[in-house]
């Protein structure tokens, strides 16, 4: 087994002086279809389009959301330096022409086939982005009467109370609580989830990218 590295220098070291001002504003994910991925995005995770820009020459568009609700400037230009310093933003790329391939385009990096040359699963190194929210139970009831594809719910496998849902192109996200024991690592729980699993239920943890 691996030793387990130190790494609490690196939550004391100070900030290079060069770097004050950096922000991390955005994740990209390729998408296939634009209204599919912006309305789960805005209307499933309660996400903002912030700005959408088209660039028919180079044939892509982008859609940059965020989970902030801040009013939105007026001006386009305004609009877009105000996208630019609002940190934790997702931007959805659209390729043009990929909403007409078949089934799903982009490999999710989690043991995913898609695009491989022999038709295999990649060990990919990307595996989700995470949302947090006060009560992931009840969220998983909201996302399972929208009709959400579920890879987790709650009770299901070793880790009790979270869970992964997919996005249109298979992306997964995970549903975390906001709050949870510091000491032990346990998460708030409840006996049954959306998908009817006992909090005894499951299996053990599964690394995804293999």
């Amino acid at each position: 087994m691996a030793s387990i590295p130190d790494v609490s220098a690196f939550m004391t070291a100070a900030q290079p002086t060069e770097t004050k001002g950096f922000i991390m504003q955005q994740t990209m994910v390729r998408v296939k279809d634009p209204i599919k991925s912006l309305d789960f995005y805005t209307r499933v995770l309660g996400m903002r389009l912030l700005v959408a820009k088209d660039f028919p020459e180079w044939r892509f568009s982008v859609y940059f959301v965020s989970p902030r609700h801040d009013p939105l400037p007026e001006s386009a230009e305004a609009r877009w330096q105000h996208c630019m310093t609002t940190p934790g933003c997702i931007e959805l790329t659209w390729n043009h022409g990929s909403e007409e391939q078949p089934g799903r385009v982009y490999n999710t990096g989690n043991a995913d086939a898609t695009g491989s040359r022999d038709g295999e699963p990649v060990k990919g190194g990307f595996g989700h982005i995470g949302i947090t929210c006060p009560d992931v139970y009840a969220a998983c009831e909201r996302f399972k009467a929208l009709g959400v594809e579920f890879t987790k719910s709650p009770n299901a496998g070793g880790m009790k109370g979270l869970a992964f849902i997919k996005d249109p192109d298979g992306y997964l996200v995970e549903i975390l609580p906001h709050a949870y024991d510091r000491a032990t690592g346990a998460m708030p729980t409840q006996p049954v989830d959306c998908n009817g699993v006992a909090l005894d239920g499951g299996e053990g943890y599964k690394d995804n990218s293999k």
